[in-house]
Protein backbone atom coordinates (compact mmCIF):
# COMPACT_ATOMS: atom_id res chain seq x y z
CA UNK A 1 0.00 0.00 0.00
CA UNK A 2 1.61 3.50 -0.86
CA UNK A 3 2.73 5.96 1.90
CA UNK A 4 -0.45 8.45 1.07
CA UNK A 5 0.32 12.06 3.21
CA UNK A 6 -3.47 13.64 3.26
CA UNK A 7 -3.53 16.41 5.29
CA UNK A 8 -2.52 19.56 4.34
CA UNK A 9 -1.96 20.36 7.47
CA UNK A 10 1.08 19.63 8.06
CA UNK A 11 2.91 22.42 5.85
CA UNK A 12 4.65 24.16 8.54
CA UNK A 13 6.31 20.75 9.63
CA UNK A 14 10.03 20.53 9.08
CA UNK A 15 10.00 16.64 9.16
CA UNK A 16 8.22 16.98 5.81
CA UNK A 17 10.94 17.02 3.95
CA UNK A 18 13.00 13.73 5.99
CA UNK A 19 10.24 11.80 4.69
CA UNK A 20 11.46 9.13 1.57
CA UNK A 21 10.30 9.23 -1.55
CA UNK A 22 6.61 7.93 -1.62
CA UNK A 23 5.76 6.69 -5.28
CA UNK A 24 2.55 7.79 -5.43
CA UNK A 25 3.19 11.14 -4.01
CA UNK A 26 5.86 11.23 -6.90
CA UNK A 27 3.81 9.48 -9.67
CA UNK A 28 0.97 12.16 -8.79
CA UNK A 29 3.90 14.99 -9.67
CA UNK A 30 4.83 13.00 -12.72
CA UNK A 31 1.04 12.62 -14.40
CA UNK A 32 1.12 16.55 -14.29
CA UNK A 33 4.13 16.58 -15.84
CA UNK A 34 2.64 14.21 -18.36
CA UNK A 35 -0.19 16.65 -19.14
CA UNK A 36 2.49 19.52 -19.30
CA UNK A 37 4.25 18.05 -22.24
CA UNK A 38 0.94 16.80 -23.99
CA UNK A 39 -0.53 20.18 -24.00
CA UNK A 40 2.80 21.59 -25.60
CA UNK A 41 3.29 18.74 -28.40
CA UNK A 42 -0.62 18.16 -29.33
CA UNK A 43 -1.09 19.86 -32.46
CA UNK A 44 2.39 18.70 -33.81
CA UNK A 45 0.61 15.15 -33.68
CA UNK A 46 -2.76 16.05 -35.54
CA UNK A 47 -1.42 18.96 -37.43
CA UNK A 48 -3.49 17.73 -40.41
CA UNK A 49 -6.70 16.59 -38.93
CA UNK A 50 -6.49 20.09 -37.41
CA UNK A 51 -5.89 21.71 -40.65
CA UNK A 52 -8.36 20.80 -42.40
CA UNK A 53 -11.14 21.23 -39.53
CA UNK A 54 -10.56 24.42 -38.58
CA UNK A 55 -10.07 25.36 -42.45
CA UNK A 56 -5.97 27.28 -41.42
CA UNK A 57 -2.93 27.20 -42.89
CA UNK A 58 -0.68 24.43 -41.44
CA UNK A 59 1.75 26.97 -40.34
CA UNK A 60 -1.26 28.70 -38.34
CA UNK A 61 -1.32 25.23 -36.48
CA UNK A 62 2.43 24.88 -36.35
CA UNK A 63 2.32 28.62 -34.42
CA UNK A 64 -0.16 27.31 -32.26
CA UNK A 65 3.09 24.93 -31.26
CA UNK A 66 5.20 27.52 -30.84
CA UNK A 67 3.38 30.36 -29.24
CA UNK A 68 2.72 27.93 -26.18
CA UNK A 69 7.12 27.64 -25.89
CA UNK A 70 7.25 31.53 -26.37
CA UNK A 71 4.48 32.12 -23.57
CA UNK A 72 6.26 29.09 -21.62
CA UNK A 73 9.79 31.23 -22.05
CA UNK A 74 8.47 34.67 -21.55
CA UNK A 75 6.61 34.24 -18.51
CA UNK A 76 8.15 31.70 -16.42
CA UNK A 77 11.02 33.82 -14.56
CA UNK A 78 8.39 36.35 -13.92
CA UNK A 79 5.89 34.62 -12.61
CA UNK A 80 7.47 32.06 -10.73
CA UNK A 81 9.07 35.49 -8.34
CA UNK A 82 5.65 36.72 -8.51
CA UNK A 83 3.99 33.70 -6.65
CA UNK A 84 6.75 32.06 -4.89
CA UNK A 85 4.78 33.68 -1.76
CA UNK A 86 1.96 30.99 -2.95
CA UNK A 87 1.40 27.65 -1.49
CA UNK A 88 2.98 25.05 -3.48
CA UNK A 89 -0.28 22.79 -3.95
CA UNK A 90 -2.56 25.18 -3.85
CA UNK A 91 -0.16 27.09 -7.23
CA UNK A 92 -0.33 23.41 -8.79
CA UNK A 93 -4.12 23.38 -8.59
CA UNK A 94 -4.58 26.20 -10.30
CA UNK A 95 -2.11 25.93 -12.99
CA UNK A 96 -3.68 22.29 -13.10
CA UNK A 97 -7.22 24.48 -13.75
CA UNK A 98 -5.66 26.59 -16.48
CA UNK A 99 -4.55 23.03 -17.92
CA UNK A 100 -7.95 21.89 -18.36
CA UNK A 101 -9.47 24.80 -19.42
CA UNK A 102 -6.65 25.79 -22.67
CA UNK A 103 -7.56 21.84 -23.65
CA UNK A 104 -11.48 21.80 -23.08
CA UNK A 105 -11.67 25.16 -24.99
CA UNK A 106 -9.63 24.54 -27.82
CA UNK A 107 -11.64 21.19 -28.10
CA UNK A 108 -14.88 23.10 -28.15
CA UNK A 109 -13.89 26.59 -30.07
CA UNK A 110 -14.05 27.16 -33.31
CA UNK A 111 -12.36 29.90 -33.75
CA UNK A 112 -8.69 30.39 -34.19
CA UNK A 113 -7.97 33.71 -32.41
CA UNK A 114 -9.58 32.41 -28.99
CA UNK A 115 -7.57 28.73 -29.77
CA UNK A 116 -4.45 30.94 -30.02
CA UNK A 117 -5.37 32.75 -26.67
CA UNK A 118 -5.78 29.31 -24.97
CA UNK A 119 -2.75 28.27 -25.84
CA UNK A 120 -1.01 30.83 -24.71
CA UNK A 121 -2.58 30.13 -20.99
CA UNK A 122 -1.44 26.97 -21.34
CA UNK A 123 1.90 28.12 -21.76
CA UNK A 124 1.93 30.65 -19.33
CA UNK A 125 0.71 27.16 -17.01
CA UNK A 126 3.48 25.24 -18.20
CA UNK A 127 6.11 28.35 -17.88
CA UNK A 128 4.82 28.14 -14.48
CA UNK A 129 4.39 24.76 -13.62
CA UNK A 130 7.79 23.01 -14.66
CA UNK A 131 10.26 24.97 -12.60
CA UNK A 132 8.03 25.15 -9.77
CA UNK A 133 6.77 20.89 -9.64
CA UNK A 134 10.40 20.50 -9.23
CA UNK A 135 11.12 22.74 -6.14
CA UNK A 136 7.65 21.49 -5.03
CA UNK A 137 9.50 17.64 -5.14
CA UNK A 138 12.42 18.23 -3.44
CA UNK A 139 10.76 19.80 -0.60
CA UNK A 140 9.43 16.72 0.38
CA UNK A 141 11.84 14.48 0.77
CA UNK A 142 15.79 14.56 2.31
CA UNK A 143 18.23 16.40 -0.07
CA UNK A 144 20.43 13.52 -0.58
CA UNK A 145 17.15 12.06 -2.50
CA UNK A 146 16.72 15.47 -4.74
CA UNK A 147 17.71 14.36 -7.64
CA UNK A 148 15.73 11.01 -7.61
CA UNK A 149 12.89 12.75 -6.64
CA UNK A 150 13.25 15.60 -9.92
CA UNK A 151 13.71 12.15 -12.27
CA UNK A 152 10.58 10.48 -10.85
CA UNK A 153 8.72 13.97 -11.58
CA UNK A 154 9.87 14.60 -15.07
CA UNK A 155 9.47 10.91 -16.19
CA UNK A 156 6.22 12.29 -16.84
CA UNK A 157 7.59 14.51 -19.80
CA UNK A 158 9.43 11.49 -21.04
CA UNK A 159 6.72 8.57 -20.73
CA UNK A 160 4.08 11.71 -22.42
CA UNK A 161 6.56 11.98 -25.19
CA UNK A 162 6.93 8.04 -26.21
CA UNK A 163 3.71 6.82 -25.04
CA UNK A 164 0.93 9.51 -24.46
CA UNK A 165 1.58 11.78 -27.47
CA UNK A 166 1.25 8.40 -29.71
CA UNK A 167 -2.18 7.91 -27.89
CA UNK A 168 -3.35 10.90 -28.26
CA UNK A 169 -2.19 11.09 -32.46
CA UNK A 170 -4.19 7.99 -32.11
CA UNK A 171 -7.09 9.73 -31.01
CA UNK A 172 -7.10 12.35 -32.87
CA UNK A 173 -6.33 10.51 -35.94
CA UNK A 174 -9.21 7.58 -35.61
CA UNK A 175 -11.81 9.84 -33.15
CA UNK A 176 -11.43 13.22 -34.21
CA UNK A 177 -8.59 16.16 -33.18
CA UNK A 178 -11.29 17.61 -30.75
CA UNK A 179 -11.62 14.35 -28.66
CA UNK A 180 -7.64 14.18 -28.28
CA UNK A 181 -8.16 18.21 -26.26
CA UNK A 182 -11.56 16.96 -24.43
CA UNK A 183 -8.88 13.57 -23.23
CA UNK A 184 -6.17 15.76 -22.19
CA UNK A 185 -8.73 18.55 -20.33
CA UNK A 186 -10.81 15.64 -18.77
CA UNK A 187 -6.93 13.84 -17.32
CA UNK A 188 -6.12 17.34 -15.94
CA UNK A 189 -9.03 17.97 -14.27
CA UNK A 190 -9.05 14.51 -12.60
CA UNK A 191 -5.23 14.76 -12.05
CA UNK A 192 -6.32 18.52 -10.21
CA UNK A 193 -9.29 16.23 -8.40
CA UNK A 194 -6.42 13.40 -6.93
CA UNK A 195 -3.45 16.39 -6.20
CA UNK A 196 -6.37 18.36 -4.13
CA UNK A 197 -7.14 15.29 -2.14
CA UNK A 198 -3.76 13.49 -1.55
CA UNK A 199 -0.63 16.41 -2.27
CA UNK A 200 0.40 17.61 0.89
CA UNK A 201 0.64 21.40 1.33
CA UNK A 202 4.34 22.97 1.34
CA UNK A 203 4.10 26.88 1.92
CA UNK A 204 5.95 29.15 0.02
CA UNK A 205 8.68 31.70 0.50
CA UNK A 206 9.02 35.37 0.49
CA UNK A 207 11.12 36.58 -2.34
CA UNK A 208 13.82 38.73 -0.85
CA UNK A 209 17.13 40.42 -2.85
CA UNK A 210 18.56 37.04 -1.67
CA UNK A 211 16.75 35.00 -3.56
CA UNK A 212 15.72 37.09 -6.72
CA UNK A 213 16.56 36.02 -10.30
CA UNK A 214 19.51 38.58 -10.17
CA UNK A 215 20.91 36.71 -6.75
CA UNK A 216 20.90 33.32 -8.84
CA UNK A 217 22.63 34.61 -11.64
CA UNK A 218 25.44 35.91 -9.45
CA UNK A 219 26.05 32.34 -8.56
CA UNK A 220 29.11 30.90 -11.30
CA UNK A 221 27.93 27.62 -10.96
CA UNK A 222 23.98 28.38 -12.14
CA UNK A 223 25.61 29.91 -15.54
CA UNK A 224 28.25 26.71 -16.13
CA UNK A 225 24.44 24.61 -16.00
CA UNK A 226 22.92 26.91 -17.99
CA UNK A 227 25.67 27.10 -20.66
CA UNK A 228 25.27 23.18 -20.39
CA UNK A 229 21.84 23.53 -20.82
CA UNK A 230 21.41 25.73 -23.54
CA UNK A 231 24.46 23.42 -25.72
CA UNK A 232 22.78 20.35 -24.50
CA UNK A 233 18.84 21.20 -25.87
CA UNK A 234 19.76 22.97 -29.29
CA UNK A 235 22.21 19.67 -29.94
CA UNK A 236 19.38 17.39 -29.15
CA UNK A 237 16.59 19.54 -30.64
CA UNK A 238 18.49 20.89 -34.06
CA UNK A 239 18.19 17.26 -34.77
CA UNK A 240 14.91 16.12 -33.31
CA UNK A 241 13.15 18.78 -35.31
CA UNK A 242 13.87 17.55 -38.06
CA UNK A 243 14.09 13.55 -37.69
CA UNK A 244 11.38 12.93 -40.23
CA UNK A 245 13.56 14.83 -42.54
CA UNK A 246 16.72 12.46 -41.22
CA UNK A 247 14.62 9.39 -41.59
CA UNK A 248 13.77 9.99 -44.43
CA UNK A 249 17.28 10.83 -45.87
CA UNK A 250 18.91 7.76 -44.46
CA UNK A 251 15.81 5.76 -45.60
CA UNK A 252 15.71 4.53 -42.56
CA UNK A 253 14.38 0.65 -42.55
CA UNK A 254 10.78 1.11 -40.55
CA UNK A 255 10.37 4.47 -41.11
CA UNK A 256 9.39 6.89 -38.63
CA UNK A 257 7.20 5.12 -36.70
CA UNK A 258 9.96 2.75 -35.90
CA UNK A 259 12.64 5.65 -35.42
CA UNK A 260 10.35 7.21 -32.32
CA UNK A 261 9.44 3.66 -31.06
CA UNK A 262 13.65 2.83 -30.49
CA UNK A 263 14.06 6.10 -29.46
CA UNK A 264 10.70 6.15 -26.67
CA UNK A 265 12.12 2.98 -25.60
CA UNK A 266 15.65 4.52 -24.56
CA UNK A 267 13.92 7.56 -23.81
CA UNK A 268 12.13 5.38 -20.96
CA UNK A 269 15.33 2.84 -19.98
CA UNK A 270 17.66 5.77 -19.93
CA UNK A 271 15.07 8.05 -16.72
CA UNK A 272 14.35 4.66 -14.98
CA UNK A 273 18.29 4.36 -14.94
CA UNK A 274 19.72 7.88 -13.81
CA UNK A 275 16.42 7.55 -11.43
CA UNK A 276 19.37 5.15 -9.35
CA UNK A 277 22.48 7.29 -9.89
CA UNK A 278 21.15 10.71 -10.46
CA UNK A 279 22.33 11.72 -6.47
CA UNK A 280 25.50 10.38 -6.35
CA UNK A 281 26.82 10.50 -9.42
CA UNK A 282 25.63 13.39 -11.37
CA UNK A 283 28.45 14.38 -13.32
CA UNK A 284 29.69 11.40 -14.37
CA UNK A 285 25.35 10.78 -15.88
CA UNK A 286 25.51 14.22 -17.47
CA UNK A 287 28.99 12.92 -19.57
CA UNK A 288 27.80 9.41 -19.99
CA UNK A 289 24.61 11.15 -21.72
CA UNK A 290 26.08 13.33 -23.52
CA UNK A 291 28.93 11.04 -24.87
CA UNK A 292 25.93 8.96 -26.15
CA UNK A 293 24.52 12.03 -27.98
CA UNK A 294 27.57 12.56 -29.68
CA UNK A 295 28.20 9.09 -30.73
CA UNK A 296 24.97 8.24 -31.97
CA UNK A 297 25.31 11.66 -34.20
CA UNK A 298 28.02 10.05 -35.39
CA UNK A 299 26.94 6.70 -36.26
CA UNK A 300 24.21 8.59 -38.58
CA UNK A 301 27.10 10.69 -40.12
CA UNK A 302 29.37 7.65 -40.81
CA UNK A 303 27.11 4.73 -41.27
CA UNK A 304 23.93 6.56 -43.38
CA UNK A 305 21.37 4.77 -42.27
CA UNK A 306 23.40 1.34 -42.83
CA UNK A 307 21.12 -1.49 -41.48
CA UNK A 308 21.67 -1.95 -37.45
CA UNK A 309 23.78 0.80 -37.22
CA UNK A 310 20.75 3.13 -37.65
CA UNK A 311 19.11 1.39 -35.14
CA UNK A 312 21.63 1.55 -32.32
CA UNK A 313 21.85 5.46 -33.23
CA UNK A 314 18.01 5.91 -32.07
CA UNK A 315 18.32 3.61 -29.28
CA UNK A 316 21.48 5.70 -27.94
CA UNK A 317 20.05 9.09 -29.12
CA UNK A 318 16.91 8.40 -26.99
CA UNK A 319 18.70 7.12 -24.31
CA UNK A 320 21.20 10.64 -24.65
CA UNK A 321 18.02 12.28 -24.70
CA UNK A 322 15.76 10.62 -21.64
CA UNK A 323 17.27 12.36 -18.90
CA UNK A 324 17.74 15.76 -20.45
CA UNK A 325 15.53 17.86 -18.43
CA UNK A 326 16.28 16.03 -15.13
CA UNK A 327 19.98 16.23 -15.18
CA UNK A 328 20.09 20.19 -15.22
CA UNK A 329 17.21 20.72 -13.46
CA UNK A 330 18.59 18.97 -10.41
CA UNK A 331 22.26 20.37 -11.24
CA UNK A 332 21.02 23.89 -10.40
CA UNK A 333 18.84 23.34 -7.78
CA UNK A 334 22.56 22.03 -6.59
CA UNK A 335 23.48 25.90 -6.82
CA UNK A 336 21.17 27.47 -4.20
CA UNK A 337 19.97 26.92 -0.37
CA UNK A 338 16.63 28.62 -1.03
CA UNK A 339 14.82 29.66 -3.80
CA UNK A 340 14.93 26.47 -5.75
CA UNK A 341 12.11 27.42 -7.78
CA UNK A 342 13.67 30.60 -9.14
CA UNK A 343 16.73 28.87 -10.20
CA UNK A 344 14.82 26.18 -11.89
CA UNK A 345 12.83 28.74 -13.41
CA UNK A 346 15.64 30.71 -14.82
CA UNK A 347 17.45 27.27 -16.14
CA UNK A 348 13.62 26.63 -17.70
CA UNK A 349 13.92 29.98 -19.69
CA UNK A 350 17.40 28.80 -20.58
CA UNK A 351 15.84 25.51 -22.00
CA UNK A 352 13.14 27.10 -24.09
CA UNK A 353 14.78 29.51 -25.88
CA UNK A 354 17.29 27.04 -26.52
CA UNK A 355 14.82 25.15 -28.58
CA UNK A 356 13.68 28.17 -30.00
CA UNK A 357 17.15 28.76 -31.02
CA UNK A 358 18.24 25.42 -32.60
CA UNK A 359 15.14 25.35 -34.66
CA UNK A 360 15.96 28.49 -36.20
CA UNK A 361 19.80 27.05 -36.65
CA UNK A 362 18.00 24.39 -38.33
CA UNK A 363 16.11 26.23 -40.62
CA UNK A 364 19.01 28.51 -41.20
CA UNK A 365 21.38 25.99 -42.96
CA UNK A 366 18.53 23.96 -44.52
CA UNK A 367 17.88 27.59 -46.27
CA UNK A 368 21.63 28.28 -46.76
CA UNK A 369 23.34 24.98 -46.83
CA UNK A 370 21.16 22.98 -49.49
CA UNK A 371 24.13 20.63 -50.01
CA UNK A 372 24.56 19.27 -46.83
CA UNK A 373 20.60 19.48 -46.56
CA UNK A 374 19.91 17.42 -42.50
CA UNK A 375 23.63 16.27 -42.15
CA UNK A 376 24.30 20.03 -41.68
CA UNK A 377 22.41 20.16 -38.85
CA UNK A 378 23.78 16.47 -37.06
CA UNK A 379 26.89 18.12 -37.58
CA UNK A 380 25.92 21.53 -35.77
CA UNK A 381 24.41 18.58 -33.12
CA UNK A 382 28.03 17.22 -33.08
CA UNK A 383 29.63 20.77 -32.36
CA UNK A 384 27.54 21.29 -29.39
CA UNK A 385 27.78 17.92 -28.12
CA UNK A 386 31.50 17.93 -27.90
CA UNK A 387 32.39 21.40 -25.84
CA UNK A 388 29.37 20.11 -23.66
CA UNK A 389 31.23 17.19 -22.52
CA UNK A 390 34.55 19.33 -21.76
CA UNK A 391 32.63 21.58 -19.56
CA UNK A 392 30.80 18.49 -17.81
CA UNK A 393 34.42 16.79 -17.10
CA UNK A 394 36.19 20.36 -16.39
CA UNK A 395 33.48 21.11 -13.96
CA UNK A 396 33.99 18.81 -10.72
CA UNK A 397 33.29 21.55 -8.06
CA UNK A 398 30.24 22.57 -9.66
CA UNK A 399 28.37 19.12 -10.67
CA UNK A 400 29.93 16.13 -8.28
CA UNK A 401 28.10 17.59 -5.47
CA UNK A 402 25.92 20.44 -3.61
CA UNK A 403 27.87 23.77 -2.89
CA UNK A 404 25.92 24.15 -0.22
Amino acid sequence: MPDIMTDSSIEDDNSLSQKPISWFIFGLMASVTFVGILSELMPSGILPQMTAGLGIEQTQVGFLVGIYALASAIFAIPLISATLWVNRKILLLALLTGFAISNIVVGLTSSYYLIVAMRILGGICAGIMWPMIAAYGTALVPENMHGKAITIIMAGNTFGVSLGLPIMTFIGTHVGWRMSFLVLGGLGALIALLAMKFLPAVKGERLTQSNSPLAVLKIPGVWIVLALTFLAVVAHYSTYTYITLLVETIAFSGGISLALLIFGIGSVISVILSAKIIDTHLRGLIVGMLGGGVIAMLLFVLFKGANGFSHIAFLLWGLAFGPLVTMFQTAVSHQVTEAKAIATSVQSSVFNFSIMIATWLAGLILINMPETGVFGIVYLSILCFVPAIIITFLSKKTLDAPTI
